[in-house]
């Protein structure tokens, strides 16, 4: 029990380098004061532009995988499985991220982590995700909404190539659209009072209809 707890302290703490924080003091600034006040990529490429937003997104994406790999690494946990450790070390990074410790337990959403976590455990995963959220995306312009959706994809998803543990998968992936769900209850509250953020460029599809009428 020990090891596990001590696992799973390690991935909070390497979750609660929060990416845009980090490379916001570099540039002198707290993007939770800017936009829409959270710490994540989309409000990073909103306020700072895309090379600052790469960064935010490689440096979180990277401690998604790094703490699923701590999860695999000895010693095992006694009773629970490589891949239970290294998903339950993914949540608990993903947690780091939305309440960081070292930053007054304000962070961002937690997708860009996830992502992180499914490149060491699921790889497979990583393309339906992606298609998914660009297809919500290019229709409707709603980042928040295609995280959202992207998340819920995930369940039937790690259900269908997740069959060597299907159980684990299963309860690994309802937990991540609960935590998306949760940290973007804001875009759905903002969504649906008409006030959400939309990238109108991103809405290739209704360019599309448009020049074809």
């Amino acid at each position: 029990m020990l090891i596990l707890v001590a696992k799973l302290l390690a991935a909070y703490l390497l979750g609660s380098l929060s990416g845009s924080l980090i490379l916001g003091r570099f540039r002198g600034i707290d993007i939770r004061t800017q936009g829409s006040g959270n710490a994540g990529g989309t409000n990073a490429f909103r306020t700072q532009g895309w090379r600052f937003a790469l960064g935010v997104v490689l440096i979180d994406v990277g401690k998604g995988a790094l703490a699923a790999a701590l999860g695999f690494l000895p010693p095992g946990v006694p009773g629970l499985g490589p891949l239970t450790v290294a998903l339950a070390c993914g949540i608990a990074c993903a947690a780091g991220h939305v309440w960081p410790v070292y930053f007054g337990f304000r962070g961002g959403k937690g997708a860009a982590v996830f992502i992180g976590v499914l490149a060491v455990c699921l790889p497979l995963a990583i393309p339906p995700l992606l298609l998914a959220w660009l297809l919500v995306l290019t229709l409707t312009g709603y980042v928040g909404l295609a995280t959202i959706v992207a998340g819920l994809v995930l369940v039937p998803v790690a259900w269908w190539l997740g069959h060597d543990a299907p159980a684990t998968w299963i309860g690994f992936a309802i937990a991540i659209a609960a935590l998306i769900g949760f940290t973007h209850r804001s875009n759905v509250a903002r969504l649906l009072a008409g006030r959400e953020h939309r990238f109108e460029k991103a809405r290739i599809w209704h360019r599309l209809a448009a020049r074809g009428r």
